[in-house]
């Protein structure tokens, strides 16, 4: 099974037409191909018994090729005298009836349904130079002398670069006249213009049309394949066309990469998928780094199922030190989408293949290595295909890493980024099957690690009396990963949690396990309303958090919204946890500029403010007092020492590990205010 490329680069397609066709010069047959490369659609097209006319034979070995395989009725046609003269002359012996004859092929003298095969090899592509009326009319002269000519059920076989402007006439032209259309990538002449003219020339992809002629067709069909695979039927034209045009644009990109070097520059993108579905099967990333001693050439790494979401595949910075460890000039990361089915590490090398090829540099004739995590192509178990009217689609899905089997929430407008994660425990019961249960000492965003670090922190800046309740306040709620994990490790907490999208609460409770009761309370609200509500009825909190993803992807900040950050809702934060309290808040900030500004926002607002970055991440977790007595580091660094050794404490009394979960020095190194 070949792939279908959809490239997001953007080319001078036009610029890249002109030169192409100025530098092929009179060498112009042999970019479509001898009869060896066209011999598979040939065969699949044309029979022996057909009656065959080759339009504009010129000086082309095909026809005579094969004449010699069997394809004895062939009656060839050219403008040009000399060129007729030459073939006449040269097959008069070897090939006597093959019949050669001076003719425009716009103003045939032959009688009507006389041929049933007309075969078209880069002639339409000499006559339809542009888009010109003039141009069309003598194009359409050409196509109506050929459907005139040819039997019900005969066949026109070209073989064309396919222009945008001839694609588009021809499905406009030819199911107007009753012929079913189908297009083939013609793999084999691609790869051969590559070996015969070199990795650094310019090389468009090639393409044999098929129109099959009818005395009506009720319906419209239309179908396009890649070399060999089976066909694939479309819909409409538009489909068609772009499924033409994705080839093209990544024969463009292709070219380039195998021309230059990307080294420096950023990385090359492109989807891969079959021709028959929509939604892409791979994402392949193609990074460059300059030569060295010891750097091998060329390879590709494909990520496991389940593994794309992590910072050394999700990122650009991860796939560059990826690159850099892996010892390769170049590398193709390879990620595998969802809602697709990947038996075996070998079959997807082996679907692969092709396209890795194509995205190589010039010159290379090493066997490609394949590198991976493992001789598995890891495993991906979709729970449940959901819709939230505030998020979108998304996905509960299981996945196996390194042994464990994590349940993940996944937004699809976002699917590289995993919105809640849970560990599952497989809990055997002695005479009954096995059933999976959440693991609720497990935290998969580090940085929720970091936020029970101070929701410790919250009563030990009120007091040191060891049973005091604590209230804390969790705005958004996900799949509640982070209230269930803070409900287990702090029994003396009570932890209600605001989130606006009903369907959130649905799927926390029926796959990740979150229990309600008289600690641990789910309110569906808006989380500024509630916000803003407390603050009016003077109800406090000792710790707030703030863990809300924007449903903005265009902005530079994907957490929290900006509207999170306003003046007044800080006022009210500020209120909330009044003189003793603490408030946290995931800031996740690609642009320096609006962090800068957020930073400054709260800092005006609180009297006291650090941050603690996590490493080979986005992430930032800002802490905020109203106790003017924690303004230096140190002082935070004390206290948030005490709350750190706490949390190690208690998720060893609570039986959620038997580690400590947190490594107290490294978070207090890094904390900054």
């Amino acid at each position: 099974m070949n792939l279908l490329p959809r490239t997001r680069e953007e080319f001078a397609q036009t610029d890249y037409w002109n030169e192409f066709f100025k530098k092929r010069g009179e060498k112009a047959f042999e970019w479509y191909g001898e009869y060896i490369e066209l011999c598979d659609q040939i065969h699949k097209y044309i029979k022996p018994a057909d009656k065959i006319l080759m339009l504009g034979c010129g000086n082309s070995k095909l026809s005579m090729d094969m004449y010699d395989t069997g394809f004895r009725d062939i009656t060839n046609i050219d403008i040009s005298p000399v060129a007729v003269k030459k073939m006449m002359d040269l097959n008069a012996k070897t090939r006597p009836d093959m019949k050669f004859i001076k003719m425009d092929a716009t103003e045939m003298t032959f009688p009507d349904e006389s041929f049933s095969v007309a075969l078209d090899k880069g002639t339409l592509d000499a006559i339809f130079v542009n888009d010109s009326e003039e141009t069309k009319e003598i194009v359409d002269k050409y196509f109506s002398e050929i459907l005139r000519t040819m039997r019900n059920g005969g066949r026109y076989v070209g073989i064309s670069m396919l222009q945008k402007h001839i694609v588009d006439y021809l499905l406009e032209f030819l199911p107007r006249k009753n012929c079913m259309l189908r297009i083939v990538h013609c793999l084999d002449v691609e790869r051969a213009n590559r070996e015969r003219n070199g990795e650094e020339s310019l090389t468009l992809p090639v393409f044999a049309i098929i129109a099959t002629k009818f005395k009506s067709l009720p319906m419209l069909i239309l179908e396009f394949g890649l070399g060999n695979d089976k066909m694939q039927r479309f819909h409409s034209a538009m489909e068609l066309a772009n499924a033409v045009e994705s080839v093209q644009k990544a024969a463009l990109v292709c070219n380039g990469l195998a021309r230059s070097s990307i080294a420096g520059h950023n990385e090359v993108v492109m989807d891969l998928h079959r021709a028959s579905e929509e939604t892409s099967r791979y994402t392949v990333y193609v990074l460059e780094q300059m030569p060295a001693r010891g750097l091998g050439k060329y390879a590709a790494f494909i990520v496991p199922q389940g593994r794309e979401t992590e910072w050394l595949f999700a990122t650009t910075a991860g796939r560059r030190k990826l690159l850099a460890s892996a010892k390769f000039q170049r590398l193709a990361v390879v990620t595998l989408h969802r809602d697709q089915v990947y038996n075996t590490l070998e079959e997807v090398k082996s679907e692969l293949a092709y396209s890795i090829t194509n995205l190589a540099p010039a010159g290379l004739k090493d066997q490609i290595p394949y590198l991976s995590l493992g001789s598995e192509v890891g495993k991906r178990e979709t729970l449940i295909s959901g819709f939230s009217k505030l998020s979108g689609d998304f996905r509960i899905e299981e996945v196996e890493v390194d042994g464990k089997t994590l349940r993940r929430l996944i937004f699809l407008k976002n699917q590289f980024v995993v919105q809640s994660e849970a560990l599952v425990k497989t809990v055997k019961i002695k005479g009954k099957k096995d059933r999976k249960k959440i693991d609720f000492g497990y935290l998969a965003c580090h940085h929720h690690l970091y936020m029970c670090v101070g929701v410790q922190l919250a009563p030990t800046l009120e007091c040191s009396k060891k049973d005091i309740q604590n209230d804390v306040l969790v705005i958004g709620l996900g799949g509640g990963g982070l209230c269930s994990f803070l409900h287990a490790a702090y029994p003396q907490t009570r932890i209600t949690a605001v989130e606006i999208d009903p369907i959130m609460l649905e799927v926390a409770e029926q796959y990740f396990e979150l229990k309600q009761d008289n600690r641990l309370h789910v309110v569906i609200d808006d989380g500024l309303a509630f916000v803003e509500r407390c603050s009016n009825e003077g109800i406090q909190f000792g710790a707030v958090l703030f863990d809300v993803d924007s449903k903005d992807l265009s902005l530079g900040m994907s957490c929290p919204p900006l509207s999170f950050l306003a003046p007044k809702v800080l006022m009210d934060i500020k209120q909330i946890i009044g003189s003793t309290g603490l408030f946290m808040l995931n800031l996740v900030c690609r642009d320096e500029t609006l962090r800068e500004e957020a930073i400054t926002n709260l800092q005006k607002q609180f009297a006291s403010v650090c941050s603690y970055k996590l490493d080979e991440d986005i992430n930032e977790i800002v802490f905020c007092a109203n106790d003017e007595r924690y303004k230096t580091v140190d002082q935070w660094k004390k206290y948030m020492g005490t709350a750190g050794r706490r949390l190690n404490n208690a998720v060893k009394v609570q039986k959620l590990s038997d580690k400590d979960v947190l490594d107290v020095a490294d978070f207090l190194s890094e904390l900054k205010i």
